[in-house]
């Protein structure tokens, strides 16, 4: 499949619609996007264009993110990670960089620890996915127990920065309502976490790069610290200026930092 740099496309894998936006050339780098409050990427994000000046940059819609529902038959992350395994192999992507942020990177962790034959580097960013604390403790901030005032101010280093729904077209009105909805459907219990993948993330076995936005209030950047001591090798970076979605915050500190990651030689 060719998708041209401005194109949205669709590809079929195992009879389930992916749509993927594709930008740039050179070596593959998919780009799995958050969840509530961000949601999907917008194919004009200025990430996108940055992170294409080198590589050709693929980003799927999760599924029920998008235009349609999510098929029924899933319901879970660990649903979400074969797919796009599936994904890699229906595209026959090679050595290619693995990009997750926030809910994303929970994806695109779960990918890493079941098979990295097509996965060379590994970058979370602001990822949910493992529990920190104990059983007493909030990890990760309860992001529909609160007004979406709120919200921007744990998610943004700058609120001022948060997309307010006032004033947007019907199409985009959707899309939050459809964000806010999938992240539930996909991560609401255990909230926000795999009890298990913490201590199964000895498995990645690929340079790992863990970046957190300093402000960040929803999950905070020991949490992220601590995500990155669980994978073997993993650096952990911090991005001055941004909280809980540094790709949207502080795109171009984002972009340096990943593209400075890809081009390290493999130790």
């Amino acid at each position: 499949m060719v998708v041209t740099a401005t194109e949205s496309g669709r590809v079929l894998v195992n009879g389930i619609a992916i749509e993927v936006t594709e930008r740039g050339k050179g070596r593959p780098l998919v780009f799995l996007h958050p969840g509530h409050p961000a949601g999907r990427l917008d194919s004009k994000a200025p990430i996108l264009e940055l992170l294409s000046g080198g590589a050709r940059v693929l980003a799927p819609t999760h599924p029920g993110f998008g235009a349609e529902p999510a098929p029924r038959a899933l319901t879970t992350i660990d649903d979400l990670a074969y797919l796009y395994l599936d994904l890699l192999d229906v595209l026959d992507l090679r050595d290619c960089v693995l990009v997750g942020a926030q809910l994303g990177g929970w994806i695109a962790a779960e990918m890493a620890i079941k098979s990295t034959a097509r996965i060379s580097k590994l970058v979370l960013a602001n990822s949910f996915g493992i529990k920190v604390g104990d059983r007493e403790s909030r990890d990760i901030a309860d992001i529909y127990a609160i007004t979406d005032k709120q919200l921007a101010e744990l998610a943004y280093a700058d609120p001022a920065r948060a997309p307010s729904p006032k004033g947007l077209p019907e199409d985009q009105l959707m899309f939050m309502a459809r964000s806010r909805e999938s992240t539930g459907r996909y991560a609401w219990s255990p909230y926000m976490h795999d009890p298990k993948l913490k201590g199964r993330l000895h498995r990645v076995n690929v340079p790992a790069l863990v970046l957190w936005g300093a402000a960040d209030r929803v999950v905070t950047p020991d949490y992220g610290r601590a995500f990155a001591a669980a994978i073997p090798g993993a650096r952990f970076e911090l991005i001055e200026g941004a909280g809980h979605l540094p790709h949207l915050e502080q795109p171009e500190k984002f972009a340096r930092a990943v593209t400075a990651f890809v081009g390290e030689a493999k130790p």
